[in-house]
């Protein structure tokens, strides 16, 4: 049966995730798909190998290696693509983040101490720097005693010291700061010096539909080598995936399917 169609629009995206980064196979994985997605690409390709006598052009031609990828634009990026499809590990609930601009005054009395309270019951973690809120011009940091213009920090607590010269003025404070518990809704991935060679894999689905007819695609065994994350001043993210496929284990690269 003769079967064409013209294709309009992207279609949806879906990839199941099969092991983890260490190889561990994935009982019951939870699918995930790649939402609000601008552009998806399946390019096919094999390598051509010529047999050349003594003549200009080759007397014989035959398919070498193969290899098919997978590429995707897409608005929503979640801790599912990050974790199964890339990174392949869970995550750990959490928050890692930081403040900017934390807007504070200098206590008009002495010790002229602010300590800051991240959100989420957090705990401090590290100074990102203070700012003159009038003037916008950076304090400088020192170890104690700061004079106009500087400011000290305990480390551990989060306490910021400023000089008495300083009192009432308006400051931004920015820092980093973690966070555990119940209010802490986030997911952590760690981004670790991994041993080569395993790689998380997954299998995926694109399908299309237009006007009554339908184009989809199975890939059984993918993996990612690239994610990217093209923030913007002036526009909408629009991040970048792409994964190649291989055989399973059966021998299998997938299917395409016209109906």
């Amino acid at each position: 049966m003769n079967s064409s169609m013209i294709n309009f629009g992207t279609g949806k995206l879906i990839a199941v995730p099969t092991h983890l980064a260490d190889g561990t196979l994935i009982a019951t994985p939870t699918p995930v798909q790649l939402g609000t997605m601008q552009e998806v690409s399946l390019d096919l390709s094999i390598e051509l190998k010529e047999l050349y006598g003594s003549k200009r052009y080759p007397i014989a031609v035959g398919q070498g290696k193969g290899k098919t990828e997978i590429k995707a634009k897409y608005a929503e990026i979640s801790g599912a693509i990050l974790g199964s499809l890339f990174f392949g590990k869970r995550p750990v609930a959490g928050i890692k983040a930081a403040v900017f601009d934390f807007e504070a005054t200098v206590p008009s009395v002495t010790p002229y101490e602010l300590t800051v309270a991240p959100p989420a019951s957090g705990t401090f973690v590290t100074d990102l720097g203070v700012v003159d809120g009038s003037t916008g011009e950076p304090l400088e940091r020192v170890a104690s005693a700061p004079v106009t213009g500087q400011y000290a920090l305990d480390a551990a607590t989060g306490e910021y010291t400023f000089a008495a010269a300083d009192a009432g003025k308006e400051v931004l404070i920015s820092y980093e700061y973690s966070a555990t518990g119940s209010s802490a809704k986030g997911q952590i991935f760690e981004l670790n010096n991994e041993t080569m060679g395993y790689t998380p894999s997954f299998f995926m689905l694109l399908q299309n539909q237009y006007d009554g007819k339908r184009l989809i695609c199975k890939l059984n065994r993918c993996v990612s080598g690239q994610l990217s994350l093209p923030l913007k001043s002036d526009d909408f993210a629009v991040y970048d995936f792409s994964a190649s496929a291989f055989a399973d284990p059966a021998g299998k690269l997938g299917y395409l399917c016209l109906a």
